[in-house]
């Protein structure tokens, strides 16, 4: 049987991406792996090719496609049950944090947009994009441990990115916050994404606002 195809964009600006490629790496799913540099002259013909949004990431699986990161996640669950805490109080408020990641937070990806070979301490920080970390970190201070919900689940998929962010932006964290930053920064699977986006060559200016 083959094994689905994950389309993904860039590993060191792509933080949708990262989302459901680090689910399946922690939780063992065998899938393919195809990379399509974004912005390029060809990029979008490339997407389209695979993604009817022509936007990643995007799950293939023979006949089926499945674009946006949640609703990937949410398709996975349907065949690994792990994705989502066993608990249904649990489950429900992954999925409402999950949600939240999803549709929020638009002035923390605005001001500090995923970058993870760059280091920009002190940078991004407006009362809005403060504001929306207050809210993060008051979400991260319930961590079960080492996750949010005890074990890996999508909710700490969905959180990664903005891990990458702190770390990037060098925003302070204690308690329970730090370790659960360190927690998912631990992660084998990160840490293989990490060293892809350091190893990739691709510059995007709209997301070097701070070089």
């Amino acid at each position: 049987m083959a094994v689905p195809l994950l389309v993904i964009g860039n590993k060191n600006y792509s933080s949708w991406s990262l989302r459901p490629w680090l689910a399946m790496k922690v939780l063992g799913m065998p899938f393919q792996e195809l990379r399509i540099p974004l912005y390029g002259a060809s990029s979008k013909q490339e997407l389209l090719k695979h993604s009817p949004t022509g936007k990643v990431p995007c799950l293939v699986d023979g006949a089926t496609r499945v674009w946006d990161s949640l609703a990937i996640l949410e398709t996975l669950a349907e065949r690994d049950p792990r994705v989502w805490p066993a608990d249904a109080a649990l489950r429900a408020r992954a999925r409402s944090i999950s949600a939240e990641m999803h549709s929020g937070f638009p002035n923390l990806r605005q001001h500090m947009s995923m970058n993870i070979r760059k280091r920009h301490p002190g940078k991004g920080r407006t009362p809005e994009v403060l504001a929306e970390i207050a809210r993060v970190k008051e979400i991260w201070s319930e961590c079960r441990g080492p996750f949010l919900f005890g074990a890996f689940c999508a909710a700490d998929a969905m959180y990664a990115p903005v891990v990458l962010r702190v770390r990037t932006y060098a925003v302070e964290l204690q308690g329970a916050c730090r370790a659960y930053a360190d927690a998912v920064l631990a992660l084998p699977a990160l840490q293989e994404w990490i060293g892809d986006a350091e190893r990739e060559t691709e510059s995007l200016a709209q997301f070097e606002q701070y070089a």
